[in-house]
């Protein structure tokens, strides 16, 4: 599967001649494995807020980039980080109260059995070091991811994120189920996603593989955005823990607010998981990230394991992150998101009923999905009508972006700080696209 919403390098013909000659200098310094977003690529120079500059000084609305959480280039976030970086950056091998302030501030968020966060400094570095763990506490090496799953991109966890294409092999040691998809999978969520489960782990089984571990994104981001109904998730993770595996909660996207209804996609279900995956949001673009898990389950794999990041949990990284946290708790964001994701996912249900091609709106707090379909009667997903969406909204300098097996549903997860002005701008945007579509 190639990168949704990919730019083809061999296209430039409309590109402008400044952008044409940065790309041919970024493919000749950086090679050709990085990838650019657009038919006509965005050059950009600066951020503030939910807004993005490009060198003309013309703004574009951030509707996609949630790793900017509390809005691209806080002051309170970038005056931590400099007021931290001028005194002093160091590593966990010494003491210093800066991080265990982060850690303590951090673990705060968490139900009370969840006693223990180790720093990593990408997502993908906390989903590498929950599976060391869970191997360790477990002794199983099988895990079950979903199908169009991305969990990170080291050697162990590409092999459990299919969505990276297929050139990139699964693990021998990872069985993939289906999202749970209620739009089209019917009501059943819970009871089939549980039985998917359970078939995933007889065949692990089968295989003479012990079950370790399952690890889902909690709003399946990567999958289509599935996030009804609340609850679903229970009878899965009734169904790993019976076999001796740990549930891992990925909410490096759903994650510190963003579904609107408290800190943790996981909350939505009634869960509390073994261990939680963190990163992105969580330094607003400064690269921090983490696990959080029950002491217990670290017992063994700190005896064994001699735990050293260079970077992870350095005092700037915890500057940013606590800064972080206070921007959320000081501006309301999580309520925002609750608000203003309503909000928007009432415009989007409005649009649907002038435009056929919005088959299905769905998700929570500022984490929405649109599924387009060519008719809502079959479910024919609509792939060339979303990228002529994606595409003409960038035009309207409008950023989003799609997901899913198809590449037909938007994916709208803009920073925290979008309020209901941008949404309705957002929204005007999307109707005037789609009727341009519509009209051929």
């Amino acid at each position: 599967m190639s990168m949704i919403n990919a730019f083809d390098p061999k296209a430039t013909n409309a590109i402008g001649t400044r952008e044409r000659e940065m790309i041919a200098r970024r493919q000749k310094l950086l090679g050709p494995a990085y990838r650019l977003f657009y038919a006509n690529p965005v050059h950009l120079v600066r951020g503030e807020g939910v807004w993005l500059y490009d060198p003309d000084g013309n703004p574009y609305l951030d509707v996609y980039n949630n790793v900017a959480s509390v809005g691209h280039c806080h002051p309170h976030v970038v005056a931590a980080l400099a007021r931290q970086a001028a005194v002093l950056n160091t590593h966990t091998r010494y003491l210093n109260p800066v991080i265990l302030d982060y850690a303590e501030k951090l673990l705060g968020y968490f139900p009370a059995p969840l006693g223990h966060v180790m720093f990593t400094c990408t997502g993908s570095e906390a989903n590498d070091l929950a599976y060391r763990v869970a191997r360790s506490h477990t002794g199983g090496t099988g895990f079950i991811v979903t199908k169009l799953a991305y969990h990170g991109v080291t050697v162990a966890i590409s092999e459990m994120s299919p969505s990276l294409g297929s050139h990139v092999t699964l693990g021998g040691n990872v069985r993939t189920v289906p999202a749970p998809d209620l739009y089209r999978g019917g009501p059943s969520v819970a009871e089939r996603f549980a039985a998917d489960v359970r078939a995933a782990i007889a065949d692990l089984r089968a295989h003479g593989i012990a079950p370790a571990a399952l690890l889902v994104d909690t709003i399946f981001s990567s999958d289509g955005v599935f996030s009804d109904p609340a609850g679903f998730l229970a009878p899965a993770v009734e169904a790993i823990r019976k076999a001796g595996g740990l549930f891992i909660a990925d909410e490096v996207q759903p994650g510190f607010g963003r579904t609107g209804e408290g800190m943790w996609g996981f909350g939505r279900h009634g869960l509390v998981p073994d261990i939680v995956t963190m990163g992105k949001p969580m330094g607003n673009g400064h690269p921090i990230a983490a696990m959080v898990s029950r002491p217990d389950i670290l017992a063994r794999f700190g005896e064994a394991t001699r735990y050293f990041n260079t970077f992870g949990g350095n005092p700037v990284s915890c500057a940013v992150g606590q800064a972080v946290l206070e921007v959320i708790e000081g501006e309301g964001l999580v309520e925002n998101a609750r608000a203003t994701g309503a909000f928007l996912a009432a415009g989007l249900r409005q649009l649907a009923e002038r435009h056929e091609i919005i088959g299905d709106v769905r998700g929570a707090g500022l984490f929405v999905g649109v599924e387009l379909v060519k008719d809502r009667a079959g479910k024919e997903p609509a792939t060339e009508e979303t990228a002529r969406l994606v595409n003409g909204l960038r035009e309207r300098r409008v950023l989003i972006s799609a997901a899913g097996p198809h590449a037909n549903i938007l994916k709208i997860r803009p920073p925290l700080v979008f309020r209901q002005e941008h949404a309705e701008q957002f929204l005007e945007a999307v109707d005037a696209v789609l009727g341009e579509i519509a009209g051929g």
